[in-house]
């Protein structure tokens, strides 16, 4: 084989592991949502109600604030 061959293959392999890492990453976001939906249900939330601040905790709506 060539430089130029060996060079071909690694850049193939190269590919397969960005595309292995793209998979593998989309799973586990994919479960990771799953998860979090679950718990959500448990909890007995639903999405979009009530006001949430940034350390997770709902609140009431206050005029004026």
């Amino acid at each position: 084989m060539t430089d130029h061959d060996h060079q071909r293959e690694r850049q193939i392999s190269g590919a397969a592991k960005k595309d292995a890492r793209q998979d593998r990453l989309k799973r586990a976001l994919r479960e990771n949502l799953k998860r979090r939906k679950s718990q959500a249900r448990g909890r007995g939330e639903v999405a979009g109600s009530g006001v949430e601040d940034s350390s997770g905790h709902r609140g009431e709506i206050k005029p004026g604030t």
